[in-house]
């Protein structure tokens, strides 16, 4: 078998493949524009704090950038049927590219709570990577496409965040559940799993 197969097994892509359709149908709901601000709320980042919270830090990353590379190409995968690459010039193009740091740093902070992550453990890391990192990105280039200052940008984000809090313990309740259901769902024993396959 090729190195790079035994380096990312059929079965990882095919998680990959599953997040970055989880993330798709999340939009279908639609999306909600409040107070005149340009950015959206969707469910679609409780998908990106759920794929890190289950896949770990590149599967996460990769099944948002999967994602990500299919609306570029046009498919209307956004909440509200966006797709195309004019998305990437609109107010909400951080928060798009956010997502990948933001499952990436996720799925980081769920590995290193090891192989049993507790609900707290979860809800931070979805607070920290799906919400700060995602900010981190998306308020300065709103601010910049928008034309507005920084402190702005970021008094608009401000009505996302109760939304962004709950879709954080709601994300923490179900990677939990299925952890203590499916153990493998756990990043760190089912890389844990993986390596010793690859060694037998």
């Amino acid at each position: 078998m090729p190195q790079s197969s035994r380096r990312f097994p059929t079965g990882d892509l095919a998680r990959v493949a599953v997040f970055a359709a989880l993330i798709a149908v999340l939009g279908l709901p639609g999306a909600l524009n409040v107070f005149g601000n340009a950015v959206p709320i969707t469910l679609q980042t409780l998908g990106v704090m759920l794929a890190g919270a289950i896949l770990g830090t590149w599967r996460a990353a990769l099944a948002v950038v999967v994602l990500l590379v299919l609306v570029a190409v046009g498919l209307p995968l956004l909440a509200g049927g966006r797709g195309g690459l004019a998305v990437f010039a609109l107010p909400s193009a951080g928060f798009l590219i956010g997502w990948v740091p933001g499952a990436a740093v996720t799925g980081w902070l769920v590995e290193r709570a090891g192989r049993t992550p507790g609900l707290g453990r979860l809800m931070v890391a979805c607070l920290v990577g799906g919400v700060g990192v995602i900010y981190l990105f998306g308020i300065p280039v709103q601010a910049a496409i928008a034309g507005i200052s920084l402190g702005q940008a970021a008094l608009l984000s401000a009505v996302f965040l109760p939304g962004d809090v709950a879709k954080a313990l709601i994300a923490s309740v179900v990677a939990r559940g299925t952890q203590r259901a499916y153990p493998d769902a756990v990043p760190v024993v089912h890389r844990e799993r993986i390596q010793a396959g690859r060694e037998g």
